[in-house]
């Protein structure tokens, strides 16, 4: 591999990257339609005892790891084996496939918006065709490194910060004046309800304040390494969560929560804003538009490139094909990141021929999400409580607390997840057993065989090495 490719993004770089991964408008909206104003301190309470802290245990496995390539099958290996280090990184790599699926349709209502100034209702088998032109498009440039990514997460981390600062600076303006907000911000609105409904979309929350991880793909590009990672991804992790926080609390000054919905959301918060101030809201609707669709794109680049590098570019060689798991000069496993884009292909195609509408076909992704999208940073916990538990004496910079503390800060995260991800899996209102066949059966089944064919591997290794040895023998 050329040395000279890599080392190649700065600290803001890094940090757009990171922000590009992790933080998206979209779940403003989208949790303050399920929970309201209270969603506001839920993301605050999220960024405290959940982000933070996981982006503390990132910091110390990498700090740990200096020389992986990609991080998190490393990070697996030595606390908890070979074979779920190849299952965590498998299931993180699996579960983005059904979050393209789920993605991609948002990505083009954006797009509508920035060409029509109005969501254009497609087909789902349109929705599906369109969608793989543009994953096309993503994973091509995704193989192209961190370098390219790295400027395209500042194009993006600029767009998202001007968006985010317009709409803050517009709704203080507002409540400085005389406006009286669409929905009062009040001690009582913003107090949640504990119920089983609220746990459930707690796991959204966790979701939408993850992802840290992925940035880790990139260590080996960064400028000044692992110290520079450690310092940019706490930071990273302080300035998400409070721009959630800030942003759920100010979501509903123009707009009531009943009046917004999914898919236009954060264009309807920004042109009922535009209608206070007098703003042709078109334009505003148009500009937005834009900004989103840049921003989710270049969101999704990244998740095109980080779990495919995470899944295998460390894994066993003789694992996969030796032409699949090849890095090109950039780091990257380029056909295996093809491989992922036809599996894809299959799955767009599928939905778009068995779906009634495109809402009908984001929520089976959705729901086939829900199974597993907790699992891969569970995997990370665990690794982290036997690592301090058992290899605390390993060398490195950085570390959360004492052994104890450390052991104690990630048994309750561990507990929290455990509680969140069972709610989100058996939703109030859902057919239990459709709900277990989605959510826990299928999960089940995919984690059978990704364990199966890792087994299989290692026998087959051990029966070499056994062969090789009685011949020297």
């Amino acid at each position: 591999m050329s040395g000279s490719m890599r080392g190649t993004i700065g600290k803001f770089a890094l940090l757009s990257m990171t922000l590009a991964a992790v933080f998206n408008v979209r779940n403003i909206v989208n949790n303050n339609i399920e929970l309201g104003l209270s969603s506001a301190p839920i993301f605050l309470l999220a960024t405290i005892v959940y982000f933070i802290p996981f982006v503390f245990i990132i910091a110390e496995f990498v700090s740990a790891n200096k020389d992986s390539e990609s991080g998190m099958y490393d990070w697996l290996k030595k606390p908890l084996g070979t074979k779920s280090a190849y299952l965590g990184s498998f299931l993180y790599w699996f579960v983005n496939l059904f979050w393209f699926v789920s993605l991609l349709p948002n990505v083009i209502a954006y797009a509508s918006y920035a060409m029509l100034g109005y969501e254009y209702a497609f087909s789902p088998l349109v929705t599906s065709l369109i969608s793989i032109v543009l994953f096309a498009l993503a994973t091509h440039i995704s193989t192209k490194g961190a370098s390219w990514l790295g400027k395209i997460s500042e194009f993006v981390a600029y767009g998202v910060f001007a968006l985010f600062g317009i709409y803050v600076l517009g709704a203080v303006m507002a409540l400085g004046g005389d406006h009286v907000p669409a929905e009062p911000i009040t001690l009582e609105a913003m107090t949640p309800t504990i119920n089983w409904a609220t746990l459930g979309i707690m796991c959204w929350i966790f979701q939408a304040a993850g992802g840290a991880e992925t940035a880790a793909a990139y260590l080996k590009d960064v400028k000044g390494g692992q110290k520079t990672f450690i310092k940019v991804i706490i930071a990273a992790g302080v300035l998400i969560g409070a721009m959630y926080a800030i942003g759920s609390l100010l979501v509903n000054v123009f707009v009531p929560r009943e009046s917004l919905t999914y898919a236009g959301g954060m264009v309807e918060i920004f042109t009922g804003m535009a209608q206070y101030f007098s703003v042709s809201e078109t334009l505003v609707g148009r500009f937005v538009g834009i900004v989103l669709f840049i921003a989710m794109f270049g969101s999704m680049m990244m998740w095109t490139a980080a779990p495919v590098k995470i899944h295998f570019s460390e894994i066993p060689q003789g694992v996969y094909g030796e032409k699949t798991t090849e890095l090109n000069e950039h780091g990257v496993p380029v056909r295996a990141a093809w491989w992922q884009f036809a599996f894809v292909v299959f799955m767009l195609l599928v939905s778009g021929f068995g779906s009634e509408s495109v809402q009908d076909m984001m929520n089976v992704a959705i729901n086939l999400t829900a199974g597993t999208a907790m699992l891969p940073p569970i995997f990370i916990m665990a690794a982290y409580f036997v690592f301090r538990w058992k290899y605390d004496d390993t060398p490195r910079d950085f570390r959360m607390g004492s052994r104890k503390v450390g052991m104690g800060v990630v048994l309750v995260l561990i507990t929290i997840f455990i509680v969140s991800m069972t709610a989100s899996a058996f939703p109030t209102g859902v057919n239990f057993m459709r709900a277990f066949f989605i959510n826990v059966f299928m999960t089940a089944v995919f984690s059978a065989i990704a364990w199966w064919w890792i087994s299989r591997f290692e026998k087959k290794q051990a029966e070499g090495e056994q062969l090789e040895t009685a011949k020297q023998s």
